[in-house]
């Protein structure tokens, strides 16, 4: 077992996502890698993955217009820590000679830096993300160990590079020398990543509930696009030249539509498949991703109206339970990056409010 993935956030999408890649390639590809996972509060989710022999992943959905309802079983989690509690076993992975690749997926939230933290207290537990990354990657270069990839899946245009000068910013401010900078910067390589993939709760009552605490359900799609080289061999991952077109077309059309559904119709319906069922909800949905999302972004994304109708039908997949307030979790940093540019760029290129969108943010038609 070779713990060669250190990994920020355990949360349902990476559990049916980075770590059922790294489990299918362990499995079909003859590899061995191993997921060790990093909780950032002390939650029962790192005891969970601790106690469990792995867990499930239900995929479920359409492909190639047949229906797919199968279940797998992942393995590829090592451990999971606590960053306040076992701090010191981080830094110890991030030492170790085993360690090739760092994930996340901490939100657009998590990419900010705390003003309050300034000094680096030896022994304690950084805050922010990015400052967790700046000790883990000190860290590492203390300890002379080889430069890893670095791979982001918040959704953030250029995730990668936002996270690197943050980072940067922050060892700065601990007063970094200017050659474990200069490491930080020019030998580790940032890849600038593109997640996609609809992952939910699993179904209320599935047999396996009883049993696995951390049962999630996704769709049969996935993509992750990234700059600078793939990771490891599987179907689902590309390597594409520059990430920009890719995010702009997925996070404004797709995520930018779940946002405004949660401004539209959180309390009145509990899921997306919900919002699908109703012909009004359906309706606005579709007229606000049409009419509002992608004339602002065609002349800059490859099919931009096909990919829309695209995720309309990925919407109304009936296996899925994607909960709207599991979408809402740091709602207010969505917005501004998921909606607010596209409002702003529809009023410059039409010279008039979207109605649909001035509803969802309470501006006014």
């Amino acid at each position: 077992m070779t713990e060669s993935i250190l990994q920020f956030g355990g949360g349902k999408f990476l559990r049916a996502f980075v770590d059922l890649f790294v489990d299918e390639i362990n499995r079909d590809g003859g590899f061995d890698h191993r997921v060790v996972v990093v909780q950032s509060s002390d939650s029962d989710r790192a005891r969970v993955f601790n106690d469990q022999d792995g867990y499930h992943v239900l995929i479920r959905g359409l492909q190639g217009g047949q229906p797919v309802d199968s279940t797998h079983r992942v393995r590829s989690v090592s451990r999971a820590l606590v960053a306040g509690s076992d701090w010191s076993e981080v830094l110890d992975v991030a030492r170790s000679k085993h360690l090739h690749w760092l994930v996340s997926n901490t939100t657009e939230a998590g990419l900010t830096l705390e003003d309050s933290e300034v000094n680096l207290h030896p022994g304690s537990t950084p805050r922010s993300f990015p400052a967790k990354l700046a000790a883990v990657l000190h860290a590492r270069y203390e300890s002379g160990g080889t430069p890893v990839q670095i791979l982001p899946c918040e959704l953030v245009d250029r995730n990668a590079d936002r996270l690197r000068d943050l980072t940067i910013e922050q060892g700065r401010l601990w007063g970094f020398s200017p050659r474990a900078l200069d490491w930080i910067r020019d030998e580790i390589t940032w890849s600038n990543t593109l997640v996609d993939r609809i992952v939910s709760e699993a179904p209320k009552g599935h047999a396996l509930a009883a049993e696995d605490a951390l049962l999630c359900a996704a769709e049969p799609f996935a993509t992750w696009a990234i700059e600078a080289g793939a990771p490891w061999p599987h179907a689902a991952i590309q390597t594409v030249e520059r990430i920009d077109a890719y995010s702009l077309r997925k996070v404004r059309i797709l995520n930018g539509a779940h946002t405004a559904l949660v401004q539209k119709a959180l309390g009145k319906v509990e899921t997306v498949l919900e919002v699908m069922e109703d012909p009004d909800l359906r309706s606005w949905l579709e007229s606000l991703m049409l009419e509002e999302i992608v004339p602002t972004v065609e002349d800059r994304v490859q099919d931009a109206e096909g990919f829309a109708r695209t995720a309309l039908e990925r919407f109304a997949n009936p296996y899925l339970h994607h909960r709207l307030a599991d979408i809402a979790l740091h709602q207010d940093e969505k917005i501004k990056v998921r909606l607010l540019p596209t409002y702003e760029e529809y009023i410059d290129r039409f010279g008039r409010k979207p109605p649909r969108l001035s509803e969802a943010l309470n501006t006014g038609g």
